[in-house]
């Protein structure tokens, strides 16, 4: 008998079996060396969801690129809160060719001479592209001022004319989806030591993760403020539970597809 067999009498039902036995259910629950079916069965409906709302995500590429449609989705949140994965699993199958990812390093001297917005006016989506910011004009409204890399007259300029930069990119024809990755002060914790003591992961922790644990409290009432100005009817946030990674993916990807209105929609 096997070990999947062996699970029918304690709660899983006729569906969950066949999807343990199918070949990617197969390969989670004998990857490890220690069993867990809970996991495996939990692994293996992520990885068949993604799969088919990743299906979708290239059904949306072909639409705004024949539509010659611009699309801009923001990826905020805390630092380890899984935005770089998220975006990693939204465009793994679509074409490099007409989306990119924007990370934007810290101003130069030049750029720190010009109007706030213009280095992210410059990364904004042609027709038929779809641009994704790993982080965005919002450090301004959290990461800057918390870390005293701006100043309150900057910081009090940037809240006074955000809306109306949004509200400018939407009237120009273009999408634009506003997503926050929410953690908790516990599980950041976790993923921090986890890139510490990972020789692959190490290279990503910068100073202003090692600080953010202790300014945890200063990042959550700046995040606030930026929540009750910048949440408006004509961009709100979505606000994405990520204390578990998978399940944040596949909401975060579930939003933008429901959002945009692209044809042959499943």
């Amino acid at each position: 008998m096997t070990t999947v067999q062996k699970t029918k009498g304690i709660g899983f039902s006729e569906e969950d079996l066949e999807i343990l036995n199918s070949p990617i259910g197969l390969r989670y629950l004998y990857g490890d060396k220690k069993t867990d079916v809970v996991k495996a069965l939990r692994m293996t409906k992520y990885e068949i969801q993604l799969k088919e709302l990743q299906v979708e995500l290239i059904k949306l590429q072909n639409w705004y690129i024949t539509n010659e449609k611009k699309i801009v989705i923001i990826f905020e949140g805390r630092d380890a809160a899984g935005k770089g994965g998220a975006i990693r699993r939204l465009t793994a199958h679509l074409n490099p060719r007409h989306f990119r990812k924007v990370a934007l390093p810290k101003p130069t001297s030049e750029e720190k001479g010009q109007w706030y917005f213009q280095r992210y006016v410059n990364q904004l989506p042609m027709p038929g592209e779809m641009v994704l910011f790993d982080r965005s004009w919002y450090n301004r409204a959290v990461v800057e001022p918390v870390n005293d890399f701006c100043t309150q007259k900057q910081y009090k300029t940037f809240m006074g004319q955000v809306n109306d930069f949004e509200r400018m990119i939407l009237e120009s024809d273009t999408h634009l989806i506003k997503l926050y990755f929410s953690i908790t002060k516990e599980e950041q914790k976790c993923r921090f030591k986890d890139i510490q003591t990972s020789p692959l992961k190490k290279w990503k922790m910068t100073p202003v993760d090692e600080r953010a644990q202790e300014l945890w409290d200063e990042y959550t009432k700046y995040k606030l403020k930026m929540f009750e100005h910048t949440d408006t009817e004509l961009s709100p946030w979505v606000v994405i539970e990520a204390d578990r990674k998978t399940k944040a993916r596949i909401e975060a990807i579930q939003h933008v597809l429901n959002t945009i209105p692209y044809a042959k929609k499943d």
